[in-house]
């Protein structure tokens, strides 16, 4: 028997290395991992292929807006769970639970701001608020936010992602599509522009209102729009749909979207834009004459 036994030794190549989580993603499209640092300094724009990440609402306002000049409305409007939803989970806990996680009432925000020192009215979905689902608060806040831009004559842009309409609220939910359709008629009948922005994704309710009937609509490239998804068109119509069906490229095409702007441009666009759509200010001089 032997005196000394021998120790058991573990190899530092057994060892597992610990990552901070949060400092790194990966692209879902070239599978380039990148330092959330470089990210934000590119927009949430993969600086190998493209690839535009999804932005907050508040990221939104921040990359598009003159620093300080943004004032929100309505930040505290709260949706009620008024179907007393239950499936899976209660709708009141699933707000609740978006609303600590996103720091967001619901899935948008609205306000006034200066866009290069020239007053708009802005709204940006937030999609990681229920897929930026349009419910009352949605609806109500951006009909809102249109009538105060029609009041104060103020062009309007909506930053839109949204899966569409909000299925807990049933009707009501619905009923945010004729809503603010209408408020965007007096506002065009105002002489006013408004400037629609797709992003990935803009799909199914909210598409079918607000979304598409800018003067202007404008797309950040490659993202995901249309009615339904792919899937339920491929099996109500058992055809096959074409290459790159309900992408932004595709829809520019075919003569629905005006512009593909990459998320760098999109600042300078909306400015340049809105100085070719800005209505006309008249002044009366002493001759009675109007002049601009």
């Amino acid at each position: 028997m032997p005196i000394f036994q021998k120790p058991s030794l573990k190899l530092a190549t057994s060892k597992k290395r610990e990552m901070p989580e949060g400092l790194w993603q990966k692209c879902p499209d070239c599978g380039e991992v990148i330092h959330n640092l470089e990210l934000v300094q590119n927009l949430k724009v993969c600086p190998k292929c493209d690839h535009h990440f999804t932005l907050s609402a508040t990221e939104r306002m921040e990359n598009l807006i003159d620093a300080g000049t943004f004032t929100e409305f309505d930040p505290d409007m709260l949706s009620v769970d008024i179907l007393s939803f239950k499936g899976v989970a209660a709708y009141g806990d699933r707000l609740k639970s978006y609303q600590e996680k996103t720091g967001l009432k619901d899935a948008v925000q609205t306000g006034f701001g200066m866009l290069d020192s020239k007053p708009v009215a802005i709204a940006a979905m937030d999609f990681s608020f229920l897929a930026a689902t349009m419910g009352s608060v949605v609806g109500e806040k951006i009909t809102r936010l249109i009538e105060r831009g029609t009041h104060d004559r103020r062009p309007v842009i909506i930053v839109s992602a949204s899966g569409g309409a909000r299925m807990y609220e049933g009707m009501l939910s619905l009923m945010q599509m004729a809503k603010t359709s209408g408020a965007l008629a007096r506002h065009a009948k105002a002489g006013l522009p408004y400037i629609s922005v797709l992003t990935h994704p803009t799909t199914a309710g909210v598409m079918a209102s607000f979304a598409s009937l800018g003067d202007l609509i404008l797309a950040e490239p490659k993202c995901m729009i249309g009615f339904a998804g792919p899937r339920v068109i491929k099996e109500t119509t058992h055809q096959d749909l074409p290459p790159g069906f309900q992408t932004a490229e595709f829809l520019q095409d075919h003569g629905l979207i005006d512009l593909i702007v990459h998320r760098k441009q999109l600042r300078a666009t909306l400015i340049s834009l809105l100085n070719y759509l800005r209505p006309a200010t008249y002044v009366v001089d002493n001759t009675g004459e109007r002049r601009i």
